[in-house]
């Protein structure tokens, strides 16, 4: 009797301490965001008006219709006068680019972030375990990922991941990566390092499709550090409660939406369709789907799932008078307090704006980044989290969800929660208190709206010039 006590009570210490162990791993696969950097070129790289000008000029492919064109894109881009350019674009070389310009444009980013953000952290490099660089259209042998490694002398078995290809989404992407890697190894530092590389990427021909990426992308980037170590919970900015990939690649229309390919005259460049808009929409509906019972409290969803309810029972009625009932529509700022938007254009702020049904408060962030720096691809959502952190709205408690598109075609999200009050302004200390602006309304117009009156027949180049 006294043998099966023991045995029970031995059955028992064993079961707690199988669940404690689980426990206990669980806590250490948590994923925190210490801080983040986001890159603020110098000043002799800002693109104003004038020399916007003067670069298009330069695209001798250009006639008077491609003129209006992109005078057109760029008036209702959203994009201002205060976002960088590569080096090369100041020599006036971007149609004739060298490999040592696309390492020279990232490495001056890599020294100057990476640097920053360790030292914000007390971190040497040989403390790093995990290194992910996202560069989308640059690839380098060796690669990027390993040129930060040989410059701050890096540890032999750190893990190394080296992407590119993914597009504007990349960040987020690599962020996962990280996610999964901290499910196995406990106790360890990981460094997010995403940007992209503007300088070989200049398309020199006149195919509308392509030459609108020229007006749209801009330089930056951004490093992000993350720890799985939970004596550094309370230290970190944010917990990564949720992250969400959708990629709609099986779909041929998705697929070309956003490619980079050679135009009729073999002239590379990337390719953005029409039928973009509509890719995106598809990708972000899935993604919202797969995103929203992770993020929404229960009667949220329980509220919509009955609305949806209810008004199928009252379509039937509703189409026999012609009448068509409004769609139920999610309330996600029951879950979430702040709304992180890739900052992919004025149109795509407006279209998720409305989706989500958001205010031009919510909005801000967004529009306030893509006015000063642009779209600098995969690293733009760190700069509207900035925009958010230097407006002092992210108090401890809060919720905010980063929401990228990316070709492929792809929509990532995840979903943030605030560890502690944040006010660092990053990239914004030296300006936030000039945002928002009285006006957004850039200058292109007023120097070059005269082009809209021009006649095809008798237009010259030396007009322009």
């Amino acid at each position: 009797m006294e043998f099966l006590s023991i045995l029970y009570a031995l059955s028992a210490l064993y079961f707690i301490f199988t669940l404690w162990k689980r426990y206990d791993e669980k806590r250490d696969q948590k994923c925190y965001i210490l801080d983040y950097e986001c890159h603020k070129p110098t000043d002799d790289r800002k693109l104003d008006t004038e020399y916007s000008g003067e670069i298009i000029k330069r695209t001798k492919n250009l006639g008077l219709l491609e003129y209006q064109f992109l005078l057109k894109a760029i008036v209702s881009s959203g994009i201002g006068e205060q976002t960088y350019a590569p080096r090369i674009m100041f020599d006036s070389r971007e149609s004739c680019p060298t490999l040592e310009d696309s390492i020279a444009e990232m490495e001056e980013f890599f020294h100057d972030s990476i640097q920053k953000v360790l030292d914000k952290q007390g971190l040497s490099p040989s403390q790093i375990d995990v290194l992910v660089v996202n560069v989308s259209m640059f690839a380098s042998v060796p690669s990027l990922a390993s040129r930060i490694i040989n410059h701050y002398k890096m540890r032999e078995d750190i893990k190394v991941y080296n992407l590119s290809g993914m597009g504007c989404s990349a960040s987020l992407i690599s962020v996962g990566i990280v996610r999964s890697i901290f499910k196995t190894n406990r106790n360890i530092y990981a460094l997010v390092v995403t940007s992209e590389s503007l300088s070989p990427n200049w398309y020199t021909g006149n195919a509308r499709s392509m030459i609108l990426a020229n007006c749209l992308f801009r330089s930056g980037g951004c490093a992000i550090l993350l720890t799985n170590k939970r004596a550094l919970k309370n230290k970190a900015m944010f917990k990564l409660n949720c992250l969400v990939r959708t990629h709609h690649g099986a779909k041929d229309e998705s697929y070309g939406c956003c490619i980079q390919q050679e135009d009729e005259q073999g002239r590379l460049g990337f390719h953005l369709a029409k039928h973009l808009p509509k890719a995106a929409t598809r990708a972000f509906v899935d993604n919202l789907r797969e995103i929203s019972p992770k993020i929404l409290p229960i009667r949220e969803l329980v509220r919509f799932m009955l609305a949806t309810f209810l008004r199928k029972l009252r379509q039937s009625s509703s189409n026999k008078l012609g009448t068509t009932l409004p769609k139920p529509v999610i309330n996600f700022k029951t879950g979430v307090d702040h709304f992180c938007i890739h900052t992919g254009g004025k149109a795509v702020i407006d279209g998720i704006g409305k989706s989500l049904g958001l205010t031009e408060h919510d909005l801000e962030p967004a529009r306030m980044t893509l006015h000063r720096f642009g779209n600098t691809s995969a690293s733009s959502l760190w700069y509207v989290l900035a925009y958010m952190e230097a407006k002092k709205r992210l108090k401890k408690g809060d919720t905010v969800l980063m929401i990228s598109f990316g070709a492929g075609f792809k929509c990532n999200s995840c979903f943030l929660e605030v560890v502690r009050d944040l006010e660092d302004g990053n990239a914004w200390k030296d300006e936030i208190a000039m945002y928002p602006p009285k006006s957004l309304t850039n200058p292109f117009m007023e120097k070059f709206g005269w082009l809209q009156q021009e006649d095809p027949s008798t237009f010259k180049l030396e007009n322009l010039l």
